[in-house]
């Protein structure tokens, strides 16, 4: 049995290594991370704070992750909760003229199919909107799908094909 020092460089050891493994995982999915969180905030500053905060979110609640398999589920469901309060912050804040004058010009540089398929996806319900964003922006399948998003695999099918149904109504 080693002496109270060495069990304790032995847990700085093993922490050291827990963080350069978290490091790695984030930086090995940044770019779906990434794109999880512009696909949702369509705005590349807002995209990077809500990973940063995701990031450090995950690092303070690192040990609820019982498998390591689980790492990139887990991480963006915390990612998508950060865009959600991001998006609901949004919605109390009054916007000023110039960030208008910036959404306008914005909208100018997208098709304006684009702009229908945003607005539509806007108008649906979270659940249904987590599901298109997943499933057709960042190619994941349906059992990936299920899995980020905590449910049965036959539930996110039924939200798939309700999510399509409105999404062809809405358009």
């Amino acid at each position: 049995m080693g002496t109270p020092l060495e069990i304790k460089q032995d847990s700085a050891r093993a922490a050291e290594l827990n963080e350069e493994t978290f490091v790695r995982k984030i930086a090995e999915h940044r770019r779906k991370l990434y794109g999880i969180a512009f696909s949702y905030l369509h705005n590349e500053a807002d995209a990077l704070e809500a990973l940063q905060e995701a990031s450090c979110k995950a690092w303070i609640k690192r040990k609820m992750l019982k498998e390591d398999a689980a790492f990139l589920p887990w991480m963006i469901r915390i990612l998508i909760n950060c865009c959600m309060d991001e998006l609901r912050k949004r919605k109390r804040v009054v916007p000023s003229d110039t960030a208008g004058e910036e959404r306008f010009e914005e909208s100018r540089m997208v098709s304006s199919r684009r702009i229908d398929l945003d607005r539509a996806l806007a108008r649906l319900p979270d659940k249904y909107r987590h599901v298109i964003i997943l499933k057709y922006y960042h190619d994941m399948t349906l059992t990936e799908v299920a899995r980020v998003l905590k449910k049965p695999e036959g539930t996110v099918k039924t939200w798939l094909h309700k999510a399509l149904k409105r999404m062809r109504e809405l358009l």
